[in-house]
């Protein structure tokens, strides 16, 4: 597992075993939060062992920016802390983390002593606070990956977590295409130091500009590709040759994960273009 600090008292972990998932801790005088959960118990344990006895602070809060597994299974890692979520992650993690798990644990014994920690506050609209010593972090949504995303901003730093809106490139599977364009226009406005995204490296300064500007370009190039697509005869033939490098992104994204992400994305915004086109009832098989 990957740490660095970012600024005085927040700091940064990125995983090493999968698709360089991220996780945040923000320290205050007393007590620490975390910034969500790494994807496997042992990487998010020793997250909490540094917190602990390196930085020397008990967990209080643990903040969820959506409730997919690799971001909030880790919960119940951090017994007595609160957790604090988006409404909607509290709902999908009732409804669907739990049947998810219970999958989970006859493929890979890792996750055996695992169980879903639900959310205990959550909010639905505008924005929520929390201050932590001299840092003042701000909770806001930024749904487009999942409906229930949201970021957290340190405000004085201007760095902002930003769970999985902001990637390397755009994950669109069980997300929305305009509500991501949305959230991606709004932190690239905002002034920031820095974007920790929840999967892969900080963005910089200096870098933000263009990583925003690359992350539109990538969405409307494969709603262009998927759109010309779905008039086909056969859409799925007609996606074989828009690679992830044609859509203007690099294959070595996210350890090498990113033509499979690219690959899902085309498959989910075709099946969302052929629902539209077609009478219920009539949507045609991919």
């Amino acid at each position: 597992m990957h740490r660095e600090r970012v600024s005085e008292n927040v700091y940064w972990f990125q995983s090493e075993i999968y698709a360089q998932v991220t996780a945040g801790v923000i320290t205050g005088p007393q007590w620490a939060v975390v910034i969500d959960t790494l994807a496997l118990p042992e990487e998010t344990i020793a997250m909490r062992s540094f917190i602990e006895e390196v930085l020397g602070m008990p967990v209080r809060y643990v903040i969820n920016t959506h409730y997919h597994a690799d971001h909030a299974w880790g919960n119940y890692i951090f017994p007595g802390a609160t957790i604090i979520a988006h409404s909607l992650c509290r709902d999908l993690l009732a409804s669907l983390g739990v049947n998810s798990l219970e999958i989970a644990r006859h493929q890979n014994p890792i996750f055996k002593q695992t169980k879903i920690v639900l959310p205990h506050l959550t909010f639905e609209s505008g924005e929520l606070t929390l201050k932590v010593g001299k840092k003042n972090l701000i909770f806001f949504a930024t749904p487009g990956h999942s409906i229930d995303g949201i970021s957290i901003l340190v405000e004085e730093d201007r760095v902002l977590f930003a769970g999985d809106v902001f990637l390397p490139i755009p994950s669109l599977v069980d997300g929305n295409m305009e509500e991501m364009i949305t959230s991606i226009k709004r932190i690239g406005k905002m002034g920031l130091e820095n974007i920790v995204q929840g999967h892969g490296d900080i963005i910089l300064r200096g870098e933000i500009d263009e990583a925003v500007k690359d992350n539109l370009a990538y969405l409307s190039a494969i709603r262009k590709v998927v759109k010309s697509a779905s008039r086909k005869r056969e859409p799925l033939e007609a996606l074989a040759d828009a690679t992830v490098e044609s859509c203007g992104k690099s294959r070595v994204y996210l350890g090498g994960l990113a033509e499979e992400l690219h690959r899902r994305n085309l498959r989910w915004l075709l099946k969302e273009m052929l629902a539209e086109d077609n009478e219920p009832g009539k949507e045609r098989e991919i």
